[in-house]
């Protein structure tokens, strides 16, 4: 099903006029996420309005996982319900600026639902700047209501962007590793779910041996390994039609493919003979071109987004490094020169940064460089935490932290966890079981 047809956005013209004849001498409500500490912008979502039943209990749901969305940001923090003074019915007329002032509200949502004849939903929702008393920005959406909480995530988005001045990452999925069962015979699936943990979805069956799942640019096939009578092969995976191919099924190991940033390639390395080189495969014409020719291990090849470059690890300088090339395997750069080891390499969609994991003094880390190896910083460490994804706005991490737990630490628990660029904001991401090797997806179109 395309989503994209569902959900339609309608601007609504009262609400954008609202914007451009606000008084330019009050100051707008607005973050600045490039510094490093933010304190958090105090924001009311009291429930959307409905007439009853249904609707009512849409805006309650509504405005929860909008609330949720934002604080789960880092830059949000929710003035409590039970302190509110206005009553929904009055504040679909206007906001009583005075009263949320009292309460050090800086920015108010207020919401609608209403049912259609036809069914779906309408909902509509106006960002209040308090202060400054103003709108800042208003949409209405017309769903159908079992796609409610994706409009939830999209309402986010917008709040997110008109205060951030960055797009927002809340109407994303997470393609991941699933895992269960005993260490000895660990039962690894390919699964699916938004990026709060809802909506969850078990895609594989458990007979092949999943690892390093990859959405596509175009959202709508990931590319992932799996072992088939333990033979490694790379797959295609259609998320809407369930349908599935074989990449490759190659005579050799076959390690991380990833695709590029038009969606029309896969790269990954290929093991031959003891070390391991970097390939493209054109998934048009099944084509593979090889891009590195070395004596040493070359693996987890990610793209720049414009696809000019490519950042991998590899240990020909005699241990594990980051190393960048052009798109066609010239001009390979060493970027990383501190102390330890460096692997899983992936570049930022803003092109800005490099995620990596750092390996030192028993240790594992989740750091960032910029592409020339200058500006690192590690935001996250643990007894093994591994395999950063970006979010679309380049501004938080996903990655999965590998905890021992039960009796003199035999036991390990693997979980999903985000933190943001300043370190300061790490949380778990829920999922039913053991979770390893996440890929972030872009902006649902």
């Amino acid at each position: 099903m395309n989503l994209a047809k569902i959900i339609k956005p309608v601007a609504l013209l009262a609400f954008l006029l609202g914007v451009f004849i606000a008084p330019a001498a009050k100051a707008e409500v607005r973050i600045d996420i490039t510094r490093g500490v933010v304190e958090p912008i105090p924001i009311a979502i009291p429930a959307f309005h409905g007439a009853g039943g249904n609707e009512a209990q849409f805006g309650r749901d509504i405005a929860q996982v909008v609330s949720a969305d934002l604080v789960r940001s880092g830059l949000f923090s929710m003035v409590d319900p039970k302190s509110y003074i206005q009553d929904r019915d009055s504040l679909l007329v206007a906001p009583h600026f005075a009263d949320w002032r009292v309460l050090n509200t800086q920015s108010l949502v207020v919401g609608r639902i209403q049912a259609q004849a036809d069914g779906r939903l309408k909902v509509e929702f106006r960002l209040w700047d308090v202060f400054g008393e103003q709108q800042m920005t208003g949409l209405a959406y017309f769903t159908i209501p079992n796609n409610w909480r994706r409009v939830a995530h999209i309402i986010s988005d917008a709040i997110y962007k008109r205060i951030t001045g960055e797009e927002g990452y809340f109407d994303t999925r997470i393609v991941y590793v699933a895992e269960s069962g005993p260490g000895t015979a660990r039962v690894k699936r390919l699964a699916i779910m938004d990026q709060d943990g809802e909506n969850h979805r078990i895609l594989s069956d458990g007979r092949a041996l999943v690892l390093t799942p990859r959405f596509s640019p175009t959202l709508q096939e990931i590319t992932y390994m799996a072992y088939y009578n333990n033979r490694p092969r790379v797959y295609l995976f259609n998320i809407d039609s369930g349908r599935q191919e074989v990449l490759g099924d190659f005579q050799n190991m076959t390690f991380a493919p990833r695709f590029a940033p038009n969606g029309d390639k896969v790269i990954f390395s290929l093991s031959k003979g003891g070390n391991s080189d970097i390939y493209t495969m054109d998934l048009r014409s099944r084509k593979t071109t090889q891009l590195t020719s070395h004596p040493s291990i070359n693996t987890g090849p990610s793209y720049a987004p414009d696809g000019t470059r490519i950042v991998f690890e590899s240990d020909r300088g005699g241990s594990q490094q980051i190393y960048t090339m052009t798109a066609n395997g010239s001009d390979i750069k060493r970027i990383s020169f501190g102390d330890g080891r460096y692997a899983t390499p992936v570049w930022s969609p803003r092109g800005d940064l490099i995620a990596f994991t750092k390996q030192q003094g028993g240790r594992f880390y989740i750091g960032v460089m910029r592409p020339d190896g200058t500006g690192e910083r590690l935001l996250t460490e643990a007894y093994h935490v591994e395999g950063p994804t970006w979010a679309p706005n380049g501004r938080v991490l996903m990655y999965f932290k590998d905890l021992p737990t039960g009796p003199g630490g035999r036991v390990h628990r693997a979980r999903l966890y985000s933190i943001d660029l300043t370190g300061f904001n790490e949380r778990e991401v829920p999922t039913p079981m053991d979770a390893s090797d996440p890929a972030w997806s872009p902006l649902i179109p």
